[in-house]
């Protein structure tokens, strides 16, 4: 739901770009919808805010979303939904045209770890997770918001951006589905990429690699390591990203200088992936 009180419409107005942004609670979510706030976007942050079946660990909160949009108070809209729900997702989209005017890009970032086990001994529960929330909710979201990009002006430009992961360019030991699910990400823009073609609307994704965030603590917990400094030995950076580093990547790729680049990939990985 809409947790702030309606304004007129006045992005468009106003020059400003909009944004919808999911998996916005807290990681690399929150630091997009930051990054975008300040750099002058305005933003529906949106983020399930509960605790799912088949994830292993706390998710985002409400109070953090709050809290997020509370630093940006003429910038950002907390939106609780879940982004397996279409419905949900379409509305959220109608919270920025209506209260902004204008829809310039959307990013997803909700996604969920789960494993720690061979895949023949993997739960019906954590592949659900996985695919419906990190797969499912890629393509909901795209489906909500492209109609919107599309409806913009001639010439047109608008841009979808989806994080992808370093797992979807190597094998990780006992993650196969998350291998499988964040693989599944990169063919689904690269299918979109093409289904937009002449349009002047973009579909991009970025794979991060370890960064520090709750997720990347669940998955230090599922290998039962003491921290998630190990992680680090992957990148040819020698340390763990910062969700703001990954971040700026994402947010040049919701602007207009990105205009060159639809149906690929932006390693934004410390060097993970040669």
């Amino acid at each position: 739901m809409d947790t702030a009180p309606p304004t007129p419409a006045r992005g468009a107005a106003a020059g400003r770009r909009t944004a919808v942004v999911t998996g916005a609670a807290r990681g690399i979510g929150a630091a997009v919808v930051e990054r975008l706030a300040r750099d002058g976007w305005q933003v529906v942050a949106v983020d399930v805010c509960r605790d799912l079946p088949g994830v292993g660990y706390p998710l985002g909160t409400e109070k953090e979303l709050q809290a997020l949009a509370k630093r940006w108070p003429d910038a950002v809209v907390p939106v609780v939904a879940d982004v397996r729900d279409q419905a949900a997702l379409q509305d959220a989209v109608e919270v920025a045209h209506r209260r902004f005017g204008t829809l310039d890009a959307a990013v997803a970032a909700a996604a969920v770890m789960a494993g720690g086990r061979p895949l023949w001994q993997s739960t019906d529960e954590e592949w659900d997770a996985l695919f419906e929330i990190g797969v499912r909710g890629v393509a909901n979201l795209a489906r909500a918001a492209v109609p919107r990009l599309l409806a913009r002006r001639e010439p047109r430009s608008g841009r979808f951006v989806a994080l992808a992961s370093a797992a979807a360019h190597h094998g990780l030991w006992h993650l196969a589905g998350y291998n499988a699910a964040k693989h599944a990400v990169v063919g689904l823009i690269r299918g979109l990429a093409t289904d937009l073609r002449g349009t002047g609307v973009t579909a991009t994704a970025v794979s991060p690699g370890s960064t520090r965030t709750p997720m990347l603590q669940a998955s230090a917990d599922l290998y039962d390591l003491p921290d998630t400094a190990q992680f680090a030995q992957h990148h040819l950076l020698g340390r763990l990203l910062e969700p703001q580093e990954v971040a700026a990547a994402v947010c040049w790729l919701c602007g207009e200088e990105a205009s060159a680049l639809t149906g690929t990939v932006v390693h934004a990985d410390g060097g993970f992936t040669p």
